[in-house]
C-alpha cells in the first residue's frame, strides 16, 4: 500500500522543522525503475506530457520520477486531479523529497533547485504518456490557490486503514515460519533486491533489501515489513506470475530446470546446443537454452561465437571467467541478456532476447529464470539429437545467424603498436570499424584522392612482422604476391595471389600508381603487394573504368611506396624502408605475407 501525507500532516511536519526547511516542498511521486535508462526512458515519456518531470536517483539505488516541486497545497491538489483523471499510475504518492539524491532528469538541470510552484504548468495536449490507455491528458491543471473548499471534492474517498506500527510488524515478523522466512526472501530475490542465500535468517542482508523495496514503492525503508507490505510483495509477485504465465520446466534432453514466461514463448525445436524457445502470440520474447559438455576452452569459444550473432549486437556490458560468463546487449532493434556456468564438464546457460518494446515483461521473466535456473542430470544436449540438412537448418535458425559486417576489405600493419594501411573504400558510411573481426579501430587519416586510409586500433597490438617498403625504381616484369582476404569475411585467414609488375605508372601514365597482371577480386583491395625479397612495393587499389570501357580481369593497381611514404608523412608516421638482400624461401614469404595482412571490416 502506497503511504502519503494529508494536507494537514505535512503542514505539522512544516511548522515543526521551522517553517522554512526544505520540506516546505512536495513532490508527486508517480514511478521508480531500477536502472538509470529505464528511468530515463519514462521520465522522456512523462515529459511529453507533463512540462514538470524531475528524476532522481535514491538511496536505495533506484530511480525516482515526479513531478513537482510544489508547495504541499498544490501537490496534494495535483496528485488529486491526475490520480482522478487516470493521468498516473494509480499508486503515485506524496514524496517530501528527503530520499532524493542525485538528479538525473531534466538531463544537465537540477530540479531540486527550481522553484516551488504553488499550481502545476500546463499539461500539453499533442502527446500520451505510456501508462495511459484510456484518460484525456487535456484535463487543465489546478488552481494556483486552490480554495479550502476544494480539498475534500478532490479527497471525496475512503481514508486508507491504518498500517502496523514499527513495533507491531516486528511481532508480526516474529510470528513466521521459517519456510515463511524464506518465501519471503525469494518474493525479493525474484524482484531484484535480495542477492543472498534463501535461509530464512534475516540479517543485514535482508533488512536492507527490505528497506530497498519500501523506499522503491514510497514507503518508510524501516528494514522491517508490515503485514499488509508482505501481502503486497507477494500478490506483485503472483500478478506477474498469472501475467507471464511462469512454469517452472524440466527439460530432459538438455539437463535444465528453469523458469519460463510460457504465455509468451513456447517449445519450437532442439539445435544442439541449443533448446529454442519461440515467441507465442507477438510477444516479441524468445529464448534459447544452452546445454554442451565442454571445457574452459569451449566455454571461450562459446562465448566468442554468441557475440557474433545478429541478436547478441556487440553495445553493451561484458563478463568473462574460468566459471562462465554474461553479455549484456542492445541495439535499437534487439536486446539480449546471455548467461552460461561450466561445472562438472558440461556447459549450461540461456539467452533472453526481446524487441524494445517487451523491455517489461523481459526484465520479470529475466529475474525469474535468473532465480530458477539450475542444472540437473548430469547431461548435455546430444549433438545426434536431430538430423537437419543444410536447408532445414537455416530455417530453424533464422534470427540468430552469424553478425556479419556490410563489407570487407584488406590492409595491413605499418608500425608496431598496429596502425593499419588500407583503402578508404572500406571506410564508407560505417557505424563501426573492425579489425580482424572484433579490434574496434578508428580513422586516423586519410586521403581520397590517393584512396589510402590509417587506422588505428582502440587498443594497442603487437603485430608479429610491420610493412618495410621498396623505395627503390621498381622494374618491369618483377614477380609479385598479393595478400588480401579475397573473399571477405568468409574465409579465416588471407590467400596470396601472384603476378608481375606490368607497368610503373596507370594506363593514361598517372603517377603515384603502378599496374599488374593479376587477377585480384574486391576483398583484395587495400592489401599489401610483395616482391620475392618481402619488400612492400605498394598497397592494391580499386580497380576503375574510363569512359565506360571495363578492364580485362587480369588488369589491377597499386598505389606505389612513394606515394604510401608521402601520405604517411603527412599522418606523422615514418615508413619503415626495406633492406633485406636475397629471396626469401617461399614459406617465410607466406608467413610474411599473411602476418602483415588484416582484415578489414565495415559495419552498419
Amino acid at each position: 500500500m502506497r503511504h502519503y501525507l494529508s494536507l494537514f500532516a505535512l503542514l505539522f511536519v512544516v511548522l515543526s522543522a521551522g517553517g522554512a526547511s526544505a520540506q516546505e516542498r512536495a513532490w508527486v511521486q508517480i514511478e521508480a525503475r531500477p536502472t538509470l535508462a529505464q528511468a530515463e526512458e519514462r521520465a522522456r515519456a512523462y515529459a511529453a506530457a507533463f512540462g514538470d518531470v524531475a528524476g532522481f536517483r535514491m538511496s536505495s539505488g533506484w530511480y525516482a520520477i515526479a513531478l513537482g516541486p510544489y508547495t504541499p497545497d498544490a501537490a496534494l491538489a495535483r496528485l488529486g486531479a491526475l490520480r482522478r483523471d487516470n493521468l498516473i499510475p494509480a499508486d503515485s504518492f506524496i514524496a517530501g523529497g528527503e530520499l532524493f539524491r542525485q538528479a538525473f532528469w531534466p538531463v544537465g538541470a537540477n530540479p531540486a533547485a527550481a522553484p516551488t510552484m504553488g499550481a502545476a504548468p500546463d499539461i500539453a495536449t499533442d502527446a500520451t504518456v505510456a501508462p495511459v490507455e484510456t484518460a484525456s491528458i487535456d484535463t487543465p491543471a489546478p488552481a494556483a490557490n486552490p480554495a479550502p473548499s476544494v480539498e475534500p471534492t478532490v479527497f471525496a474517498q475512503p481514508a486508507p486503514e491504518p498500517d502496523e506500527t514499527l513495533a507491531e510488524a516486528q511481532r508480526a515478523e516474529a510470528a513466521l515460519s521459517r519456510d515463511e522466512r524464506r518465501d519471503l526472501q525469494s518474493a525479493l530475490q525474484w524482484f531484484g533486491f535480495y542477492d543472498s542465500a534463501i535461509d530464512g535468517a534475516f540479517g543485514r542482508g535482508t533488512r536492507a533489501s527490505m528497506a530497498a523495496w519500501q523506499e522503491a514503492k514510497g514507503l518508510e525503508p524501516t528494514g522491517v515489513m508490515t503485514t499488509k507490505q508482505r501481502a503486497r510483495i507477494f500478490a506483485e509477485k503472483n500478478a506477474i506470475i498469472a501475467e507471464l504465465g511462469l512454469e517452472t520446466i524440466t527439460e530432459e534432453e538438455a539437463g535444465i530446470e528453469v523458469t519460463l514466461p510460457l504465455a509468451l514463448v513456447e517449445f519450437d525445436h532442439y539445435e544442439p546446443p541449443f533448446v529454442h524457445f519461440a515467441e507465442k502470440n507477438g510477444s516479441g520474447l524468445r529464448v534459447v537454452l544452452i546445454s554442451e559438455p565442454g571445457d574452459r576452452a569451449t566455454l571461450r569459444g562459446l562465448y566468442d561465437i554468441l557475440q557474433s550473432l545478429e541478436v547478441v549486437p556487440p553495445l553493451g556490458e561484458r563478463s568473462l571467467n574460468d566459471r562462465g560468463f554474461t553479455i549484456e546487449a542492445a541495439n535499437a532493434s534487439v536486446a539480449s541478456h546471455s548467461y552460461a556456468e561450466l561445472s562438472g564438464g558440461l556447459i549450461k546457460g540461456y539467452i533472453l532476447i526481446w524487441e524494445p518494446e517487451a523491455a517489461d515483461n523481459a526484465g520479470r521473466a529475466l529475474a525469474a529464470m535468473t532465480a530458477s535456473f539450475k542444472t540437473i542430470g548430469g547431461r548435455a544436449l546430444d549433438p545426434g539429437l536431430v538430423s537437419l540438412d543444410d536447408a532445414q537448418r537455416r530455417s530453424l535458425l533464422a534470427g540468430m545467424e552469424v553478425r556479419r559486417p556490410r563489407l570487407s576489405r584488406s590492409g595491413f600493419f605499418i608500425s608496431g603498436t598496429g596502425a593499419v594501411l588500407t583503402t578508404t573504400e572500406a571506410l564508407q558510411n560505417c557505424s563501426r570499424i573492425t579489425l580482424d573481426r572484433d579490434i574496434e579501430a578508428k580513422i586516423a587519416a586519410q586521403d581520397t584522392t590517393s584512396g589510402l586510409a590509417v587506422l588505428t586500433p582502440n587498443k594497442q597490438l603487437a603485430p608479429r612482422h610491420i610493412a618495410a617498403f621498396e623505395v627503390g625504381a621498381l622494374r618491369i616484369g618483377t614477380e609479385v604476391a598479393l595478400a588480401g582476404y579475397s573473399y571477405e569475411d568468409a574465409l579465416p585467414a588471407p590467400t596470396l595471389t601472384f603476378g608481375a609488375l606490368e607497368a610503373t605508372s596507370g594506363l593514361a601514365g598517372e603517377t603515384g600508381i603502378a599496374r599488374l597482371s593479376l587477377t585480384a577480386l574486391p576483398g583484395d583491395t587495400g592489401g599489401p603487394v610483395l616482391d620475392g625479397k618481402g619488400a612492400v612495393l605498394g598497397m592494391l587499389i580499386p580497380a576503375t573504368t574510363t569512359g565506360g570501357r571495363v578492364l580485362p580481369a587480369e588488369v589491377s593497381f597499386v598505389a606505389n611506396a612513394s606515394s604510401i611514404s608521402a601520405m604517411l608523412a603527412q599522418a606523422g608516421i615514418t615508413a619503415a624502408i626495406a633492406n633485406r638482400q636475397g629471396a626469401l624461401p617461399p614459406e617465410d614469404l607466406t608467413d610474411l605475407a599473411t602476418s602483415l595482412t588484416v582484415l578489414v571490416s565495415c559495419w552498419d
